[in-house]
């Protein structure tokens, strides 16, 4: 009986430790436009210091605190494959995709093939998930609903599509269209890669891919939609608030 008493004080302790430790603060980072490459060289960087944190912790008695960190970006005309998807989706040739004016990385997050470039906002929150919950699956259903409560706000009704991630339009009929993409990579729950939403975007960019390996899907953009050029700043910072609660952020530091 006292050992068990022993045992369940221990781990009742231990629990409120590590909450004391949950760090909800994030660090923000607008990085403009800026190459892919760069960014994704960055954001590995990033989320190694983070892991390298976490084994620190566990060699030693003394705790620290992990980082979370939110950046936003634009990237020049890039083309990604993830590293589950199939070459054959890419419908150009090299010569082609110098013609563009658009690079190419095969690259570690999940999905398939998507396309990057200006007018579009991509967000990569690195996050150590111990500061929120322990759950993937979690994770990309709030991503995706940070993206469907913005896009309320402009009058659009985005949804998931079943067995699909990322966010749609017109779900289930003949017409549906994705106007947001996902794909994440995580290690030792720290998140890296992110969203990627279709603004002001340049869609005939998208006809020279299958978008995620979906035939027969169509993509679109919030310009397009509205019919008119959308405020990139104001969507970024409707995208925050909305992140911000469903996450129960503490607060952003902007950097």
């Amino acid at each position: 009986m006292i050992f068990k008493l022993f045992f369940s004080k221990y781990n009742e302790n231990n629990y409120l430790y590590s909450m004391l430790l949950m760090n909800k603060e994030i660090l923000l980072k607008d990085l403009n436009i800026k190459d892919y490459k760069e960014t994704w060289d960055y954001q590995t960087n990033l989320l190694q210091e983070i892991v390298d944190t976490k084994i620190n912790n566990r060699k030693s008695n003394f705790q620290v605190t992990t980082k979370n960190h939110f950046l936003f970006v634009e990237h020049p005309h890039v083309y990604t494959l993830g590293k589950s998807g199939d070459l054959s989706n890419l419908l150009l040739t090299e010569k082609q995709l110098e013609e563009k004016g658009a690079t190419f990385y095969k690259i570690n997050r999940g999905g398939d093939i998507t396309y990057h470039g200006p007018g579009q906002i991509v967000g990569y929150p690195i996050l150590d998930l111990e500061n929120f919950f322990t759950d993937i699956h979690k994770y990309l259903r709030l991503l995706e609903e940070a993206i469907i409560l913005t896009l309320a706000e402009y009058g659009l009704k985005g949804a998931r599509s079943e067995g699909e991630t990322g966010v749609w339009l017109d779900v289930g009929s003949p017409f549906a269209r994705k106007i947001c993409a996902l794909g994440i990579r995580s290690s030792r729950w720290v998140t890296m890669h992110g969203f990627a939403l279709n603004v002001n975007v340049n869609l005939g960019y998208f006809d020279h891919i299958i978008p995620c390996g979906i035939k027969g899907k169509a993509v679109t953009s919030m310009e397009a939609e509205l019919n008119k050029k959308i405020d990139l700043e104001e969507v970024k910072k409707k995208i925050l608030t909305h992140f911000k609660t469903l996450f129960e952020v503490k607060k952003f530091i902007v950097l």
